[in-house]
């Protein structure tokens, strides 16, 4: 028996990246995958899930949107009823220079899509995952844990992602339900390329190198390493792990950060 079977798994940003691979790797476990995106793409998802056989549906959802969310979670009361896990993965991300100069609308859009949006999908999920118990797993980054150089945006919503999947887990054991956070390093997905440029591109490569540089295992990691992990969490394999936030990373996190890789143009080594 698959380790899912008969689950139903909602998934947020789950058109690309990370989202996508765990979707995928859910699927694959026999969970029903509720694929949610704020881009049409989230069907390429769904796709990608059938032709393997095992089963998907497709949902628009601005997750920074209550009134979305709110009839989300009405249409899956009314034709499935429950929810047994949920990955809250959708998140943005932007590097807005130092605090002083950092432009507010774009402090409010992470904020908004990677903790409100975490919350809000949480919040009206749980009444779903009460009767039954479930999971939730929620993206946090190792900058939620260690902070990255003029991302106080990304740095302050990833950290209290973390500190909000431990209120879940304490608030809500004694229903059944685990919440868990993930902590991925550098992984190769199409945020990455949007923030960096793609392997092809002089400085993408260049922070390639860098980040292999600074980690143990010297490369970066693959959506569908992240979406074992999720599995893994979403699973009865995990029953008495909560309250947790489980580093993805290669090993970055092991190191105690020397002063070059937090200054500011050591990225750049490379382009030299």
């Amino acid at each position: 028996m698959k380790r899912l079977e008969n689950k139903v798994a909602v998934v947020t940003g789950a058109s690309t990246g990370i989202g996508q691979a765990s979707a995928i790797a859910l699927a694959q476990e026999g969970a029903y995958v509720l694929a949610v995106d704020i881009a049409e793409a989230v069907s390429e998802t769904v796709d990608k899930i059938k032709s393997n056989g095992d089963k998907a549906k497709a949902y628009i959802v601005d997750i920074a949107s209550e009134q979305q969310i709110d009839n989300f979670a009405s249409e899956i009361r009314e034709q499935i009823g429950h929810v047994d896990v949920l990955f809250n993965n959708a998140g943005v991300d932007n590097a807005g220079g130092r605090i002083h100069e950092y432009p507010t609308d774009v402090y409010d859009k992470i904020m908004n899509v990677d903790m409100r949006g975490t919350f809000l999908m949480t919040k009206m999920m749980l009444p779903l995952m009460m009767t039954k118990g479930g999971s939730i797993v929620n993206t946090s980054s190792f900058s939620g844990q260690a902070a990255d150089l003029y991302r106080s945006g990304y740095n302050a919503a990833k950290g209290a992602v973390i500190n909000f999947t431990k209120s879940i887990a304490i608030e809500y054991g004694r229903d059944g339900i685990r919440a868990n956070a993930i902590a991925p390093g550098t992984i190769e997905t199409p945020l990455v390329d949007k923030l960096t440029g793609t392997s092809e591109d002089k400085e993408g490569k260049a922070f390639r190198e860098n980040q292999k540089w600074m980690t143990p295992l010297g490369r970066l990691g693959k959506p569908e390493e992240v979406g074992k992990l999720v599995v893994f969490l979403a699973s009865d394999e995990s029953s008495f792990i909560t309250g947790e936030t489980i580093r993805i990373d290669g090993g970055v996190m092991a190191y105690t950060w020397p002063g070059e890789m937090l200054s500011d143009d050591s990225w750049k080594r490379t382009l030299e």
